[in-house]
């Protein structure tokens, strides 16, 4: 009886504390609004930053409160997402520019030889603090997969040292962008034809000693561009997207096939 005496004073106490909780979340509770949910419903919810807002949640609620009217800026749900929380709020459907990622790099194992023999976490990020990674080519790729690691929708996979974006798969969210520390990795509208694979902006001569691959600043591209969508800075070819209508003819003159002709079309639009 001893024994039996505290534990059902324990037990009474649980209980009244439970009854307690209980009626303190029913009365007292904040009830989200409903619109509010159902607009959180309809985003992709990969809460990656892209909509400029924390995440999802956050987008939602300043869509709601009305601090933001635009209705386009999940890229990752592309325009299904904006007619529905258009439809929603009653207001007109905006366009989603849908974007995808490229990898500005045109190393591999064999295209670029390695400085030392990196011993330590399969991480770009802490290799890139050793010396700008193990590869001859400081600007190029270190291929340990720190955007694949992070990438939500698995378009990314490391083939021969380097990360490659597959386009069909990605959404454009950039969090492979916001991850890369050598800042290679770029977002491009998912209408576009062409991108310059490289990141090198050391001399012609010095980039094709450390890199079969990299961009050696030649202009061809530029001088053979009908659109005048080319420059060369810092001897490193540059595409203006806004000029370039996709023609594939920087693609077709480059001597060392670092500009690239391809389908960018993105997740979104295979839904």
């Amino acid at each position: 009886m001893d024994i039996l005496t505290p534990i059902l004073i324990c037990a009474g106490i649980a209980i009244i504390c439970a009854v307690i909780l209980t009626l303190t979340s029913h009365f007292f509770s904040i009830k989200g609004d409903e619109k509010e949910a159902q607009i959180r419903d309809c985003l992709a919810g990969a809460n990656c930053g892209a909509c400029g807002y924390s995440g999802c949640d956050g987008y939602a609620k300043a869509l709601y409160e009305g601090s933001c009217d635009k209705v386009n800026l999940c890229t990752p749900g592309g325009d299904t997402v904006a007619k529905q929380i258009s439809e929603i709020l009653g207001v007109e459907a905006e366009d989603v520019v849908e974007q995808v990622a490229y990898v500005a790099c045109n190393g591999n194992c064999n295209a670029i030889p390695k400085r030392y023999d990196y011993q330590g976490p399969k991480s770009c990020k802490i290799a890139n603090m050793n010396y700008s990674g193990d590869k001859m080519c400081t600007y190029a790729c270190l291929g340990y997969g720190d955007c694949a690691a992070v990438c939500p929708n698995g378009a990314i996979v490391v083939k021969d040292g380097v990360a490659k974006v597959i386009s069909s798969r990605c959404i454009g969210c950039g969090m492979c962008v916001r991850t890369c520390p050598k800042g290679m990795i770029h977002l491009i509208r998912d209408v576009s034809k062409v991108a310059v694979l490289c990141s090198n902006h050391d001399k012609g001569a010095l980039t094709k000693k450390y890199c079969s691959g990299g961009c050696i600043g030649c202009g061809l591209c530029k001088r053979n561009c009908p659109n005048e969508a080319i420059t060369v800075e810092n001897n490193l070819a540059t595409i203006d997207y806004e000029k370039c209508t996709g023609c594939g003819k920087c693609a077709e003159v480059c001597p060392i096939k670092c500009i690239k002709e391809a389908d960018f079309t993105g997740a979104t639009k295979h839904k």
